[in-house]
């Protein structure tokens, strides 16, 4: 089973779970500031759960790859939305400032 670390905390999930489901799940700060209200809930229209991830998840689909090539997005930064993205294997998550995590200062890493 896949290891997902993020804001200091290790926990396991089901190889393919939705990587957005299980950081929610367990307590992690997954929206910035009014974005824990105003968000698509997994759509994957809205871009506010974009994080960085390092390790082993699915492929973008058109959902990641289209909502990340609108501002305030970038494709260039290695970002992903975390309800369009699925575990495959040990993760390590980080988000970033900004109303959709576009930014460039971390607000966690995976050790918190």
């Amino acid at each position: 089973m896949p290891q997902v670390t993020a804001q200091g905390k290790i926990f396991i999930c089901d190889r393919g779970a939705n990587l957005r489901q299980v950081l929610l799940q367990n307590s992690v700060a997954l929206h910035n500031g009014n974005a824990s209200f105003i968000n698509c809930h997994g759509l994957g229209s809205c871009g506010t759960c974009a994080v960085e991830v390092e390790g082993e998840v699915s492929k973008p689909n058109w959902r990641d790859r289209t909502r990340r090539s609108l501002p305030p997005h970038d494709t260039n930064q290695n970002r992903r939305l975390a309800c369009q993205t699925k575990v495959l294997g040990d993760v390590r998550v980080t988000k970033f400032d900004g109303f959709w995590g576009q930014g460039t200062q971390p607000l966690w890493t995976p050790e918190g």
